[in-house]
């Protein structure tokens, strides 16, 4: 699995699974869609692992991923620049900074509710 779907199944948990289709009445051909995903409220679940309070995470890639219990080395953050788009990762404050907005942002985009604040 990749760092950023760990990321994601960390922070929506079960919910991150669509619904499995109902089963279709005799009468209709075609077969159920698939359920949305429903929305998380990104800031309130990560509020609630317990040592957020003592952690930096909406602003920080190391605390975030620290917080969701994933290696915060160097080389995952990397990876995890990689799997989004940014090839000439450094490790840089800039590009942490930069690295936690695409993260937020990607999370949004796969269901999560997150404050503008915290996207690119």
């Amino acid at each position: 699995m990749s760092i950023f779907g760990k990321i994601k199944n960390a922070i929506f948990g079960g919910e991150a699974k669509a619904a499995e289709p109902e089963a279709a009445p005799a009468a209709e051909a075609a077969p159920a869609a698939r359920a949305a995903i429903t929305e998380v409220d990104v800031t309130a679940r990560l509020d609630n692992i317990p040592g957020s309070d003592k952690l930096n995470w909406r602003t920080s890639i190391v605390d975030l991923m620290k917080l969701v219990q994933i290696d915060a080395s160097y080389e995952n953050r990397k990876a995890l620049a990689q799997e989004l788009g940014n090839a000439s990762y450094s490790g840089s404050a800039e590009d942490n900074i930069a690295l936690h907005k695409r993260v937020m942002s990607e999370i949004a985009a796969n269901g999560g509710i997150v404050p503008a604040e915290l996207k690119d």
